[in-house]
């Protein structure tokens, strides 16, 4: 999937948790739904994308990204 598309939907995420008054809860909110519905794949090219830099992303979405785990892509 195009990153640009992936950065719009991890940033829609984050603003629909944004409103959430306990900032941990909103991040893990963040983080459990890309880890519920989002495929590996995606997860890992997010992952790829924030550690180059990660330009375009939210701080939620960056702060829940970075906690995140994403399987290996040679992992079955």
């Amino acid at each position: 999937m195009r990153i640009e598309r992936l950065i719009t939907m991890a940033n829609d995420i984050a603003t629909y948790f944004a409103v959430e008054p306990d900032h941990a809860a909103a991040v893990g909110g963040v983080r459990d739904h890309l880890k519920r519905f989002w495929d590996p794949v995606m997860r890992r090219q997010l992952k790829t994308y924030l550690a180059e830099g990660g330009e375009g992303l939210l701080p939620l979405a960056r702060e829940a990204v970075t906690g995140l785990d994403a399987p290996p892509a040679d992992a079955p």
